[in-house]
């Protein structure tokens, strides 16, 4: 059974078939799949009708003028290529289309112009979708200018978790700071103990201190001293005589 899919007017959009054919498809007999009635790539007044029609081999195209149909190349069997050119000699012709063949489905291979068009036409469409899209981003505000504001990114924000920014404990101003006051405590207040080597028993620091006057002298000073009033200054003591020269 033939059957034509239709997907546009021209002849590049659409498709034939003939499943009873696809089984026993070949070199030999691809030619008369091709020229079945119901091909609608198939010219019906090419001289391959005619040759058909008078029952002659096709090395008689080679001597006829007009549109005819060839065997282009075979890659059996899955792939078969058909040429149609118009004949002007036995020695030159000019190609109109070419139609290829796989797994028995027939189409048109598309000219160059085509082929260009169609890509041209879809990058067009891609970059025009993309500036619709970019453009669906854009916001404006007369005090803030323009920015973009896209819908997933406040998604990837409500659903990534908040985490704090971790203070610094001080700054380096502080640390001297801090550094300074601790050395001035400890000069004033020395440590009792020291460890010599880590994991050893600390060690008491002996401090020297100034002699204490004896007890009993400061109370005997007390007593003679009259209450009221001060100890009189010890006088200051004299320098020793300087010695004069005996004169003769």
């Amino acid at each position: 059974m033939a059957s034509v899919d239709l997907r546009a007017d021209n002849l590049l959009g659409i498709s034939w078939v003939d499943s009873g054919w696809v089984p026993i498809l070949n070199t030999g007999n691809v030619l008369d799949y091709f020229s079945e009635r119901s091909n609608p790539f198939y010219d019906r007044t090419c001289n391959n009708e005619v040759v058909k029609m008078q029952r002659l081999t096709l090395d008689h195209l080679n001597q006829m003028v007009g549109v005819e149909y060839i065997l282009l190349h075979v890659q059996e069997p899955i792939l078969y290529i058909i040429r149609k050119q118009q004949r002007q000699s036995p020695t030159q012709v000019i190609p109109l289309a070419d139609y290829y063949i796989i797994a028995g489905v027939v189409y048109q291979a598309p000219d160059l112009g085509s082929v260009i068009s169609s890509r041209v036409l879809s990058a067009v469409h891609g970059i025009q979708s993309s500036f619709d899209e970019a453009m669906s981003y854009c916001r404006y505000h007369p005090s803030k200018g323009y920015w973009w504001h896209f819908k997933d990114q406040e998604e990837r924000e409500k659903t990534k978790p908040k985490t704090k920014k971790k203070e610094e404990p001080s700054s380096f101003f502080q640390r001297q700071r801090v550094d300074a006051l601790l050395l001035d405590l400890q000069k004033k207040f020395p440590p009792t103990y020291y460890q010599p080597k880590p994991g050893e028993k600390p060690v008491p620091v002996e401090v020297k201190k100034e002699a204490d006057l004896p007890v009993e002298t400061v109370k005997q000073e007390e007593r003679e001293t009259p209450a009221g009033k001060t100890p009189a200054p010890a006088p200051p003591s004299k320098p020793p005589p300087e010695k004069r020269a005996r004169l003769q």
